[in-house]
């Protein structure tokens, strides 16, 4: 039972939250009516206790730093509720486990925050082993919690700092989740996924993350009527009205000349440009779902991409079609013909939807109000285990999400310039350098080749781009032939799509002065998973935000774990296995493929293929690759499309084993592919020739000096090969730096 004091105070919280929030509680059912339970969650502000107070019908005994409890503001407060004050030392540690101990042995409800502090950046951190101690010696349950919808007011660290700051919306909705109880728990990093697991649902659930891509382009563009927001080498230069006007006019064009009614997949060949950006932009404004394709495959691979998504038009452009000669099996549609069919009331139609249309009628004119963040927004397509491409589907909210969370953590403002280098066909390329140019503070200027060293460098000076999103091959080729000048506004690179060295970030920190930091995702997850937060982007030098040889900790609203790859058991600290992920960038699944997309997302959980560790502070740190694959200049190179192919060559039957495809460590290409077989009647040099020949891309193609014969191919015991095995054959022989 409340006493009279915390009754009165319990009541009073309620009030005041419900003023200043729109606030919710969930799952309040888990906590236990009678009887003691140990509450553990994360911790996003200095308010966070009186959430916790407010939610639960009973009292909570709160664990709190005894400098922030007896301070005089709120001492009055922390009496009355019962918080106990935590002190430093082994000592005071000590006694503070031991009134915790006492009040649940009357059968209290205790809250920790075993983060052991306040986040800088929205994340969730390692979890301290301390209240698996309490709840071990008592034997009581742990009730997991997750605080949703706190990041961003002024009681957090956004934008830098606690308090002096403007709010950023009146009445932000906030919520409080309970999860149900857990018991004989030996990990904390079991507990710290579980409440991400809840922090997932609760972001799923909250009302305001659910704006759709197109939505908040309109309310980007509006902001930025005059403002420079797209640039491309081309020449090309818009601001945030002209973005939007050309954007309506396009889709004006596209509904009238192009587009059946019936017509929802529009397929698009467009490098990174602001033609490019458009072309996407007014397919989402018209409702479409763009499909960015691989313009670096063959036309088999192409045309089976167009298959399978249905498309009957490609987006296009003359000077593009004449330098790649694709056979397609769709009408192309080329942008250059488009803008002659434009009229005078086009473009009126476009400058009073830009310039003077209140914009929730705009949006209801444009029928963006029927959109829902479940709806599809592109598909995506990737290479499966055996080459043949797989249609990742992409929606509103999963793309969304990568967004949002990426401006949470790089603090982005109205001084960034985003360098678009990385193709759209890339999920990377698409989310990262297009959408959140689109729907974000940042300008993007965009060059439509990566590999071209000397303009990108001259487009990032000439622009003062200050962050930069690529793989590490890319960042080599920067690395050798741009100059320190051109990169002289950069504070932000980040690499992603293979491992990136560390010898490779020291001497692109020697050269231009900022070290690129590793992320981690795949194009099933949106793409990004996790991302190192770049030191120049906090004001907060009191926790970790970012540690070289890992991939970062995982997004906001991300949850991430490790399992036996044999048991599928959860694993603890340091453990390597599998890693699983799920959150909103989990995709709707593989076009037109619901077994392989069973294959791979379990209860929500998506299966990476990669193998991995989850560190006491919850970093991801990339062991090895369970999955056949090597990602090559940011693209998956499937290894058991290039052994059938050369078992063709080579006339072996189905059931010969004669060559295993693997990969090893490169220190120009990040990896090197290599061919193991038991003798070949053909020559590298002719086989690589065949290869070529049988339409595999260029990247997919070993060297002729990376072909070695050995005794057999090493298999496990259920006939399938030894992956493991295989490597180190591999390396032995390679060493793992070959060029």
């Amino acid at each position: 039972m409340m006493d009279l004091r915390y009754a009165t105070l319990w009541r009073l919280l309620r009030v005041l939250l419900r003023i200043l929030y729109r606030f919710g509680v969930r799952g309040r059912e888990h906590l236990p009516r009678r009887g003691p339970a140990l509450l553990v969650a994360n911790h996003v502000t200095f308010i966070d206790g009186v959430l916790l107070l407010a939610a639960s019908p009973r009292p909570i005994r709160i664990l709190a730093k005894a400098s922030f409890v007896e301070s005089w503001k709120v001492s009055w407060l922390c009496r009355i509720a019962g918080v106990v004050p935590m002190r430093p030392g082994p000592k005071a540690l000590a006694e503070t486990l031991r009134v915790a101990r006492e009040a649940l042995g009357k059968g209290e409800l205790v809250c920790m925050f075993p983060e052991g502090g306040i986040t800088r950046s929205g994340q969730l951190r390692g979890f301290k082993r301390g209240f698996l101690a309490l709840a071990g010696q008592t034997g009581v349950p742990i009730i997991p919690v997750y605080l949703e919808g706190l990041w961003g007011s002024i009681f957090s660290f956004s934008d830098g700092k606690f308090f002096w700051k403007w709010p950023r919306r009146w009445r932000r909705s906030v919520s409080v989740w309970f999860g149900p109880p857990l018991s004989h728990v030996g990990e904390p990093e079991i507990v710290r996924r579980t409440v991400a697991e809840l922090g997932v649902i609760a972001l799923r659930e909250s009302r305001e993350h659910s704006l759709v891509l197109p939505r908040a382009m309109l309310r980007e563009c509006r902001r930025s009527l005059r403002r420079a927001k797209l640039a491309d080498t081309s020449g090309q230069e818009m601001t945030g009205g002209s973005l939007l006007m050309r954007s309506l006019i396009l889709r004006r064009l596209l509904l009238r000349n192009v587009l059946a009614q019936d017509e929802k997949n529009v397929g698009l060949i467009l490098p990174p440009s602001g033609g490019g950006v458009l072309a996407n932009a007014a397919l989402a404004l018209a409702g479409r779902v763009a499909v960015n394709l691989n313009y670096t495959v063959s036309s088999t691979v192409m045309n089976s991409c167009i298959r399978q998504a249905g498309i009957r038009h490609v987006l296009t452009s003359h000077r593009v079609m004449e330098k790649l000669h694709y056979e397609l099996e769709a009408e192309p549609v080329f942008l250059e013909e488009l803008r002659e069919k434009v009229t005078l009331a086009d473009k009126l139609s476009a400058a009073v939807a830009t310039y003077a249309t209140p914009l929730r009628l705009l949006e209801r004119l444009l029928g963006l109000t029927r959109l829902t963040p479940d709806d599809l927004l592109t598909i995506i397509f990737t290479s499966g285990s055996t080459g043949e491409p797989k249609g990742v589907m992409l929606t509103h909210r999963n793309v969304a999400s990568n967004v949002n969370a990426f401006n949470q953590l790089v603090h982005l403002s109205d001084n960034d310039v985003l360098a678009g280098v990385l193709p759209f066909f890339h999920s990377f390329g698409y989310t990262a350098t297009m959408w959140t140019a689109l729907t974000l503070a940042p300008k993007g200027v965009y060059h439509y080749d990566p590999r071209d060293a000397r303009h990108v460098g001259e487009m990032c000076g000439k622009h003062q781009a200050t962050i930069m999103i690529a793989t590490p091959t890319f960042l080599r080729f920067y690395l050798k032939r741009c100059q320190p000048e051109d990169f002289a506004a950069l504070d932000v690179v980040l690499a992603g799509a293979e491992k990136l060295p560390k010898e490779l970030c020291d001497a692109f920190e020697e050269r231009f002065g900022v070290r690129p930091l590793e992320g981690y995702g795949t194009t099933e997850l949106s793409p990004v998973v996790a991302v190192n937060i770049p030191p120049s982007r906090t004001t907060d030098k009191t926790q970790v935000l970012a540690k070289e040889g890992t991939v970062g900790r995982p997004l906001p609203g991300v949850a991430a774990k490790i399992t036996d790859p044999e048991s599928d058991q959860e694993l603890g600290v340091n453990q390597p296995g599998m890693l699983w992920i799920k959150g909103p960038n989990v995709m709707a699944g593989y076009l037109g493929q619901p077994e392989k997309t069973a294959q791979v997302i379990r209860d929500g959980w998506y299966k990476t293929g990669d193998l991995a560790s989850i560190d006491e502070d919850g970093f991801i740190r990339i062991t090895g690759r369970e999955s056949r694959f090597s990602k090559l200049g940011g693209e998956m190179v499937p290894h058991l499309k290039i052994e059938e192919t050369i078992q063709k060559i080579i006339g072996a039957g189905e059931d010969e084993l004669k060559v295993a495809v693997t990969a090893v460590p490169d220190e120009r290409k990040g990896e090197r592919l290599v061919v193991l077989h038991t003798g070949l009647d053909k020559s590298p040099e002719a086989v690589c020739k065949e290869l070529s020949q049988a339409g595999l891309p260029n990247l997919w193609i070993p060297s002729p000096d990376s072909f070695h014969q050995v005794a057999e191919i090493p298999v496990l015991g259920t006939g399938k090969v030894d992956l493991k095995a295989l490597q180190t054959l591999a390396i032995k022989e390679f060493g793992g730096t070959g060029g």
